[in-house]
């Protein structure tokens, strides 16, 4: 198995024991992103929906470092503390994504790291380069 670690300054540095994604082949297993600014490491704010934007342009930016695009993502796992906030998480996807949208599920945790409201994580298929 040929493992390649994607790393890049665009998304937030790891906190903790692992990488922004790891590369198998054609698929990048992406981690957990909460809405920290890569810049700073500090959240963006306490609204959700910018909250969930931030996440969004963190995925991007490791997708993009592994050679796709946020389109590439096939299966999506969103973490939410408030699942009332459901509607918001499908309006900002649906700015980010377009059909085929990736399989997903929304699942509701108590608490995220650093008091996060929203946490997405995933699995990429990039392009055959066939």
């Amino acid at each position: 198995m040929n493992k390649a670690i994607i790393s890049t300054d665009q998304a937030p540095a790891a906190i903790g024991t692992y990488n922004q994604a790891v590369k198998v082949g054609t698929a990048v297993y992406l981690s957990g992103q909460i809405p920290l600014v890569p810049e700073t490491m500090e959240m963006i704010s306490e609204d959700f929906a910018e909250q969930a934007q931030q996440v969004f342009k963190n995925l991007t930016a490791v997708c993009e470092a592994a050679g796709g695009q946020l389109q590439d993502m096939v299966k999506v796992n969103i973490f939410l503390t408030d699942l009332s906030n459901f509607a918001t998480v499908n309006e900002i996807m649906s700015q980010h994504f377009k059909t085929p949208y990736p399989a997903r599920a929304a699942i509701g945790v108590k608490e995220l790291p650093k008091g996060a409201q929203i946490e997405i994580d995933g699995i990429m298929e990039l392009p055959s380069t066939n």
